[in-house]
């Protein structure tokens, strides 16, 4: 099981960076909202693998309260963005 963990996790981070990477050459606001969505994400992802890792239940709830205010985080940005157009 910590195989499958390590390399979740290995695969994540290396999501990171290449979100990070790309941060730094975006040229627009959508571009940049969409990168940071998915560096949130990442990181939400490596503290559910720790936490599978570690055998923690209440980090489960922490991580699905997080993931529902990023996704609200995400919609608001997108309607910010857009000028409130559907």
């Amino acid at each position: 099981m910590t195989v499958v963990v390590a390399g979740t996790v290995g695969v994540l981070l290396v999501a990171a960076v290449l979100g990070l990477v790309r941060l730094y050459t975006a040229r627009d606001d959508a571009s940049v909202a969409a990168v940071s969505d998915l560096l949130y994400f990442c990181a939400v992802g490596i503290v559910v693998m720790g936490a599978l890792a570690a055998g923690s239940s209440i980090t489960f709830d922490v991580a699905a309260i997080a993931s529902m205010i990023g996704i609200l985080a995400t919609i608001a940005l997108s309607r910010i963005l857009t000028r409130g157009r559907r």
